[in-house]
């Protein structure tokens, strides 16, 4: 929990982990599955338009388990607009304040990443960026789509966007936020 605010402030938090289930490999592999019916589509630099979109009919269907590589380079506008693969807020359905918003299996190790969360949207992110010049552990280079990033988060553009759930905190008020990410193995 934070301070108290003594004055109205636009206040969120998230946690970008990279996760690669399958160690130092990319993650086209994994399968991913969202419990989410809607995302908030992007403009060319990245910013939420305003506007809930349902996922059907779209590469953003990962309401089932999908292989990852199978989506990355969708001819879709949406996923060119991110360099070729995911960068995108996803509305998890209504439910439990802690809820099941996103499963990750790699089929190769059985490793299952299960994550629960408060908040009102998950960004899925592919590591779009990474160009080979981050090293990390044992000296490995990290490439395009080399982990995946699951953070719970309020909307971005919160503060522009007058559709979007606020996200300013009043005197008075607590910030609360629950993220759980499980790990296990598949029997």
């Amino acid at each position: 929990m934070w301070p108290p605010t003594d004055r109205a402030k636009v206040f969120t938090r998230t946690n970008p982990g990279y996760v690669t289930l399958a160690g130092h490999v990319d993650i086209r592999d994994e399968r991913v599955t969202l419990q989410a019916d809607a995302f908030l589509p992007v403009d060319a630099v990245s910013i939420p338009v305003g506007e809930l979109r349902s996922v059907a009919h779209t590469p953003m269907d990962l309401r089932s388990p999908t292989r990852v590589g199978d989506r990355l380079e969708a001819p879709d506008a949406q996923m060119r607009s991110v360099e070729g693969g995911f960068d995108h807020t996803f509305v998890p359905r209504e439910g439990a304040e802690l809820r099941h918003v996103a499963r990750v299996v790699d089929p190769g190790s059985g490793r299952v990443m299960d994550v629960h969360a408060s908040q009102p949207g998950i960004q899925f992110y592919t590591a779009n960026k990474l160009d080979g010049t981050f090293i990390g552990k044992g000296g490995a280079a990290y490439g395009k789509h080399a982990g995946l990033c699951l953070e719970t988060q309020h909307f971005p553009d919160a503060p522009n966007q007058p559709a979007f759930p606020s996200i300013v905190l009043r005197p008075g008020e607590e910030y609360r936020h629950r993220a759980v990410y499980r790990f296990s193995v598949a029997p």
